[in-house]
């Protein structure tokens, strides 16, 4: 069987579907891979399936690690604006034979993901004092 060159499958995957760019398809590549590490920590060390949930949870990790506050910002600028864009492009990627999928994965495993303004804004948002904290305003 031929190897699947990772470009030209992408070049075809665009040709049909041009919602996402280049770029969310390789950070997703390489969001899979890191994925896949934490989890082989897990399983000492052996590569195993990861789930859709799994994979939104490895992508977080990542994309914080990778870009830090302006995470959102790059997603916009490759098209993905929630959780469902990661599970389009995962599975333009299993159509496609670059991943591969279990009888259980679906498109459905990105539909409740997470907020992104809360997995990627929030942790970089100031330190809020709490109520006890701060001291009325004499007038």
């Amino acid at each position: 069987m031929q190897e699947i060159n990772f470009d030209e499958a992408v070049e075809q995957i665009l040709a049909r579907d041009s919602r996402y760019t280049r770029d969310a398809y390789l950070f997703v590549r390489e969001a899979l891979d890191y994925t896949q590490r934490l989890a082989g920590k897990e399983t000492r060390g052996q590569i195993r399936h990861v789930s859709g949930q799994e994979l939104l949870d490895g992508i977080r990790q990542f994309a914080l690690n990778q870009f830090g506050p302006m995470v959102v910002t790059v997603f916009e600028e490759w098209g993905v604006h929630n959780c469902r864009d990661f599970g389009e492009i995962v599975f333009n990627m299993v159509e496609s034979s670059l991943l591969a999928k279990t009888e259980k994965d679906t498109r459905d495993d990105f539909q409740n993901g997470y907020d992104f303004t809360k997995a990627f804004r929030k942790p970089f948002w100031p330190a809020q004092k709490s109520n006890s904290e701060t001291k009325p305003i004499a007038e």
